[in-house]
């Protein structure tokens, strides 16, 4: 089920000229990832949405004080990055369209994408649209969030994502959107 340049705007309101941006992008990264019937693209369409600001940013924002949660302590070894304050944290920050974010998820996506180790050693890449859509679509299949969508389960898909329900009201609007477009 492909989607067009003029649904996602009819979605996504404030995508603009990054809706044609991201069109083909979208569909090929949901063909490979079988996220291919209503339900499943509507909530896939609705989470990047969300997490990009409605296509707006592929690449996390924040300086280096708030990067540096993902370079040293808990979540920075969570995430497989070293302990030392490096500058790891901002080398493998969120991007793509739901933020692929750590050495250990770089690596994951770098696998099962070009079969190598290639976005630790060029992570921007995530930055660029057929990426940024193929690393969401992977991330989405990695986390059998197909089978969540499938099962009307918008709020687990988003739990998943999101580690909690943070920006629930704009996700939900745009799924709901997006349900009513694809119809």
């Amino acid at each position: 089920m492909p989607i067009t340049k003029q649904q996602l705007l009819q979605i996504l309101p404030n995508a603009g000229k990054q809706a044609g941006v991201f069109a083909s992008a979208l569909n090929l990264a949901m063909d490979r990832f079988q996220i291919n019937t209503r339900m499943r693209v509507a909530a896939f369409i609705a989470q990047v949405g969300h997490e990009s600001g409605q296509f707006r940013y592929v690449r996390e924002l924040g300086g280096d004080q708030y990067l540096s949660k993902y370079d040293t302590g808990p979540l920075a070894k969570r995430l497989g990055n070293t302990p030392e304050a490096d500058g790891d944290g901002q080398t493998y920050r969120g991007r793509g369209l739901i933020q692929i974010t750590g050495h250990d998820n770089y690596l994951a996506c770098s696998k099962a994408l070009f079969s190598d180790d290639r976005l630790l050693r060029t992570p921007e890449l995530l930055e660029q649209a057929e990426w940024a859509a193929k690393s969401a679509a992977w991330f989405w299949h990695s986390r059998n969030l197909n089978a969540l969508a499938d099962a009307g389960d918008f709020v687990g898909v988003t739990r998943r994502i999101n580690g909690g329900t943070n920006g629930m009201v704009e996700r939900h609007s745009f799924y709901s959107t997006a349900l009513k477009v694809l119809a």
